[in-house]
């Protein structure tokens, strides 16, 4: 109920015992929901991140929960502000994307760079598209500012996208908030999604792009006609800045589609039972044995846990999984 301000189901389900019972301990909490004393403590550490808990004065080396009053008037505070910092982020990415595309507008193949092919016409940039799709092997990367998909343009997009995820490429796609607004789009990522695609929505988004594997990127001439041309961009420089201004916007937009169930650590079946697997030290082609998915797939799924813990390698990933109560202290 609680998610939107930032708080999982575990850290909510303690906040609201802690205002029900506020004598209560973190033995007599455990009992009270049915669950660890690790995931009461998980929970408090959530709760402290969010200033939802602070040191009772009564009681020496207690914690007690602030008032809903006062903490989700904090919590949306925090959400505007948290807004705020976003749209100045994206309101300078799409300067600092204005000024990459008008530098290499007026390229033509005479002049080419190094690192630059220019596309001219839908179906040279078509071609391309195309071919990138099959050279893909690990990740594409969208920025989609053009609201919902027409039943034509998703018809020609599934096909594509089937032959990316069934080969265990990552899909990550950014689209705009109003994108929700479209049935056929909605119906469209939810299928994507379901797929193994993550999709996400913001307000606004600088520019049209298609980043694959991280070592190519395709951006319009213009914003406001495509069929006036594409650039190819390969070079280190500017994919490197390309790839930090996608991954800025990720971190702040907000999933879209129909999310798969998940545990009280928010957690799907599948990512558990990854996790487990990884820190009993199974290689990726054992994890994707026991899952019965490819290889790329499951170390997809390991990467991304990875990234949700913070973690630089597999042994500090198991670590910080037990740390946050994804596993058990000691696992069998």
């Amino acid at each position: 109920m609680l998610q939107a301000l930032g708080m999982d189901t575990s850290a909510e389900q303690v906040y609201r015992a802690m205002l029900a019972h506020p004598q209560a301990g973190v033995a007599e909490l455990a009992t009270r929901l049915g669950v660890r004393e690790e995931e009461v403590r998980h929970g408090l550490d959530v709760l402290a991140d969010l200033t939802l808990v602070r040191p009772s004065a009564e009681r020496q080396g207690q914690l007690r929960a602030v008032s809903p009053e006062i903490g989700m008037e904090l919590l949306v505070a925090r959400q505007q502000a948290e807004l705020a910092a976003q749209q100045q982020r994206v309101e300078s990415s799409r300067v600092a994307a204005a000024q990459l595309i008008a530098e290499y507008a007026e390229l033509r193949p005479a002049t080419a760079q190094q690192g630059v092919e220019q596309l001219t016409g839908l179906d040279r940039i078509r071609d391309r598209l195309a071919l990138l799709t099959q050279e893909t092997a690990t990740e594409v990367m969208t920025f989609a500012p053009d609201g919902g998909h027409s039943k034509e343009s998703i018809a020609a997009a599934r096909p594509l996208n089937r032959q990316l995820l069934g080969r265990g490429v990552r899909m990550r796609t950014i689209y705009l908030d109003s994108v929700r607004n479209s049935p056929e789009t909605v119906e469209y990522v939810d299928w994507l999604t379901e797929a193994g695609g993550q999709v996400r929505t913001v307000p606004s988004l600088p520019i049209r792009m298609i980043i694959s594997d991280r070592t190519s990127a395709v951006i319009p001439v213009s914003g406001d006609d495509p069929s006036a041309g594409a650039l190819l961009l390969t070079g280190h420089g500017a994919l490197t800045a390309l790839c930090a201004l996608f991954e800025s916007v990720w971190a702040s937009a907000q999933p879209l589609g129909r999310a798969r169930a998940k545990d009280e650590r928010g957690l799907t079946g599948q990512e558990a039972t990854v996790i487990r697997l990884l820190a009993l030290g199974h290689t990726d082609e054992a994890i994707a044995k026991r899952l019965g998915v490819s290889p790329r797939t499951a170390r997809r799924i390991a990467t991304d846990l990875m990234e949700r813990l913070g973690a630089h390698s597999r042994f500090e990933a198991g670590v910080k999984a037990v740390r946050r109560g994804w596993l058990p202290a000691h696992d069998d």
